[in-house]
């Protein structure tokens, strides 16, 4: 049996029983205890009595704990992975309150940024139109990579839940979709470049990435971090990024709009990312479901963003190539040029 407080967070047992990873690096190694103590808050795991780190026991966190723990040993340290049992309800209860007080902290920066932005974005105060929508898709993601680790539901989610509803709200309100102005890039002139995004690519990323390979340069190299660090290269999805969110559009959508990318597959495509990265129901694609699984399970997958990324343009190739079968033919049409009403029917975008 088994019990799951928060649909985003992975289902737990219901018995009392923990994984725990007990590890031991030598001072001189600093870089790889600083990459060990990231892992595991990344996981969500929490540390018991400074000796061991615990997770609620379950494969994909039997899986977890033993990739850190081969990095461990291959850093020169040693640990193990042990299964342990509460035999008492008080040392259980215990154990909760610790995974709910580490998840309150987080909700509760959430909430405060969420707090932030609405105080920001009030009608008084001045500021880019396009900040606010790209600001709340961080935090979203943000408060996505909380929930998955929110094993025990932390009451503070739904406070963060609630600021982050009135914010999407006010941003629908505020936001007005700009219409093309520039003329339609050209192909030749971004040939041979790097391409940089943040890390820890999603499905927005991924596929445009995938965009990026197949209809632009198929050599395109891509890197990870600070646009300012590297002015050589083209950033995609980073903040206030020329190919990025703009309006109503997701990174997707953007560059086929820029570089006039008229191909009714990858339009079948980008209905499925503007659902699952803005996190509606639009074109209501049934597949967005299923791609929206499977970029949960690259992340889940894969630690290094290079492999993430790589993995996830193989994926939207093969969902590409998919597509054969069950589009019909003829005219292509952009991505921009159309979209779905909730009531089902077409409607012409404003941009």
């Amino acid at each position: 049996m088994v019990t799951k407080t928060n649909p985003a967070a992975p289902a737990i047992p219901s018995t009392g029983e923990w994984l725990l990873l007990l590890y031991f690096l030598p001072a001189k190694h600093a870089q790889a205890r600083v990459q060990a103590w990231r892992r595991l808050q990344r996981l969500g795991a929490v540390a018991l009595k400074n000796s061991a780190y615990a997770l609620p026991r379950s494969e994909e966190a039997r899986e977890d704990f033993q990739w850190i723990k081969n990095e461990i040993v291959a850093s020169g340290g040693q640990a193990m992975i042990l299964v342990a049992h509460t035999e008492d309800h008080a040392t259980r209860d215990e154990i909760v309150a610790a995974f709910r007080a580490a998840r309150s902290d987080d909700f509760k920066a959430v909430a405060a940024a969420a707090t932030a932005l609405l105080k920001r974005s009030a009608p008084a105060r001045k500021g880019s139109p396009r900040r606010l929508p790209q600001a709340l898709r961080r935090l979203r993601e943000q408060f996505e990579d909380i929930s998955s680790i929110d094993f025990f539901g932390a009451p503070e989610r739904d406070n963060a839940v609630e600021l982050l509803t009135r914010l999407d709200a006010h941003t629908r309100k505020a936001i007005t979709v700009p219409a093309a102005t520039t003329a339609p890039k050209k192909v030749r002139d971004y040939r041979g470049k790097v391409w940089l995004t943040r890390p820890r690519p999603g499905v927005d990323r991924m596929s445009s990435a995938w965009l990026i390979r197949r209809f632009i340069d198929p050599t395109a190299q891509f890197a990870f971090g600070d646009p300012a660090k590297r002015p050589d290269a083209i950033p995609f999805d980073t903040f206030e990024a020329e190919f990025g969110h703009h309006g109503a559009h997701c990174t997707f959508e953007t560059l086929c709009e820029r570089f006039g990318i008229a191909d009714h597959r990858a339009a079948w495509i980008g209905r499925i990312v503007h659902d699952l990265d803005l996190k509606e129901h639009v074109f209501r694609e049934p597949e967005a479901a299923t791609v929206g699984r499977l970029v949960d399970g690259l992340r889940r997958a894969h630690r290094e963003d290079d492999t993430l990324l790589a993995q996830g343009i193989a994926t939207f190739e093969a969902l590409y190539q998919s597509a054969d079968a069950r589009l019909p033919s003829g005219p292509a049409t952009t991505v921009t040029t159309k979209r779905r009403g909730r009531s089902g029917r077409k409607q012409h975008r404003s941009s």
